[in-house]
């Protein structure tokens, strides 16, 4: 057993068309729902580049704030390469830690060592189930300009990641193959 926390995680798409459909039966089997409008923006290491010719993969660095909450602090994601497909093949499941910052985050993570690299903003729905958040949303692209968000197009496809929604442990008592379970049986619903 590792003693690193876990992301255990599921991603899709499909077209604007079936969203009715996907959004009633996520819903009917959710805890709960709320709309979701977020902000991310992606960072690698300044010597990723470096990294990757020596064969490294660079820890990523993601900060993420919900728009949807005016007073909402970003919170930083550390992501390690994902566990191999013929460990897990039914998901991904990939070492991550997490980190709320108060203040300006994007500064700090450049005083950390990293690069800022892209931004994107999702606007969509989250649900909750269990130990998983759900998210479907649709990427908006960013302005040049006022790097506001520009709203999607109706034929932009939507994406869905179920994960879970806080790290989580491989031990004895709560082994991965749990959280696993759980992300595959949305796929199953």
């Amino acid at each position: 057993m590792s003693s690193h926390y876990y992301e255990v995680a599921l991603f899709g798409e499909f077209f604007s068309r079936d969203l009715k459909a996907i959004l009633n039966r996520i819903t009917l089997h959710s805890e709960s729902a709320a709309p979701m409008h977020s902000r991310e923006v992606l960072f690698e290491p300044f010597d990723a580049q470096q990294q990757r010719d020596a064969g490294t993969d660079p820890v990523i660095l993601r900060a993420r704030k919900d728009l949807t909450e005016p007073d909402s602090g970003w919170v930083l994601y550390s992501y390690l390469k994902p566990e191999s497909v013929r460990a897990h093949p039914e998901a991904t499941v990939r070492p991550w830690a997490t980190c709320q910052v108060i203040g300006d985050a994007l500064s700090f993570a450049c005083t950390l060592g990293y690069v800022r690299r892209s931004q994107i903003y999702k606007r969509g729905y989250v649900f909750r189930r269990g130990p998983l958040v759900i998210q479907m949303f649709q990427q908006e692209q960013v302005d040049p300009k006022t790097q506001q968000p520009i709203p999607a197009h109706a034929g932009t496809l939507w994406e869905v990641e179920v994960k879970t929604a806080s790290p989580t442990r491989n031990t004895p008592e709560t082994p991965l193959r749990i959280s696993v379970n759980a992300v595959v049986e949305v796929r199953r619903d």
